[in-house]
């Protein structure tokens, strides 16, 4: 089986890292072409650091971190050390990382690499704001068609949002960038709030996670263990959500997820609104549908192997 090739955009965030440990774990089904950093969770010097943290923690020093866009489109930008803790990977002590930040604009690295790989074998990653992917668009819109699929960690519509009433977090920090991508005609898939909030990480499964018994466990144990403080308090649940590995998990075993191919529209107006995903679920309007919605997903599998990979670093 050929490798799928992946670029990972990303805000690191604990969740994030998870995301980029999985697909590291996984060399026989994605290629990781680069990491392509945004600011998001924490601003664009911490995510870049991070993400190169978290290749070295993988083994993976020799895979290029770009450093991209510093605000969003047209807002000013909006973090979440709330959640995240005021370097974005707060818990476990984290290694400076030595691994060098490539020269490259993130943004100029998603372009050359559309253009040079063959056209539709490149699928786009993002678990940030999608302002990377919507400036790589706007200013060279001919990778557009290039692009073999948009698979993202974002937006809700049963759960409505997490950092307004009606917004989901990377959405509504970069609501302009997410409009663009959904007007680009790709094949686009949401991993929203309403399947992340399936995927709690449990004591008893941050507990396997410290039960691998290597550093990627018990810092990945301690991840979780550091941002579910905030979620569990918030919905009183008991984990905090997974979001960003869902991802991952999406390529990996789209047999674990369920959800339906429908229109999805960003608002823009209504400040009560803003960012909101307008998920036409029950397909009530004559808007085209544009994107597949996941809703579900089978929990205990999607935790049993994401540990059973994480072992493997």
């Amino acid at each position: 089986m050929t490798a799928r090739k992946i670029i990972i955009d990303t805000d690191p965030g604990q969740d994030d890292a998870v995301a980029i440990l999985l697909a590291l774990a996984s060399p026989e089904e994605l290629e990781v072409l680069g990491i392509t950093a945004v600011a998001g969770n924490v601003p664009l010097p911490l995510t870049s650091k991070n993400a190169r943290i978290v290749c070295e923690l993988a083994g993976r020093p020799d895979l290029p971190v770009y450093a991209g866009c510093d605000a969003p489109m047209a807002r000013p930008l909006v973090t979440a050390e709330h959640v995240h803790g005021k370097t974005g990977l707060d818990g476990p002590e984290m290694i400076e990382p030595t691994m060098p930040l490539q020269d490259q604009h993130a943004v100029d690295f998603i372009i050359e690499t559309l253009r040079s790989e063959p056209e539709g074998t490149v699928t786009l990653c993002p678990l940030g704001p999608l302002t990377n992917i919507a400036t790589a668009m706007e200013r060279a819109p001919d990778i557009i068609p290039r692009i073999q699929a948009i698979v993202l960690m974002g937006g809700a519509y049963f759960e409505v949002g997490n950092i307004t009433p009606s917004a989901e977090f990377n959405i509504y920090v970069d609501p302009e960038a997410a409009k663009h991508v959904m007007a680009s005609g790709c094949d686009i898939t949401f991993l929203p709030l309403d399947v992340t909030h399936h995927a709690l990480a449990t004591q008893a499964r941050v507990d396997a996670f410290r039960a691998i018994g290597t550093e990627v466990g018990r810092t990945v144990a301690e991840w979780t263990g550091f941002f579910e403080r905030f979620d569990k308090e918030k919905y009183g649940s008991a984990g905090a959500p997974l979001h960003d590995p869902t991802v991952i998990a999406y390529l990996l075993w789209p047999e674990l997820f369920s959800g339906r191919h429908i229109n999805v529209e960003i608002a823009l107006e209504d400040p009560l609104t803003l960012g909101m995903t307008v998920a036409d679920w029950w397909r009530v309007s004559d808007r085209p549908a544009n994107a597949t919605f996941i809703r579900d997903l089978d929990a205990d599998q999607f935790f049993s192997r994401l540990t059973e990979r994480l072992a493997r670093l």
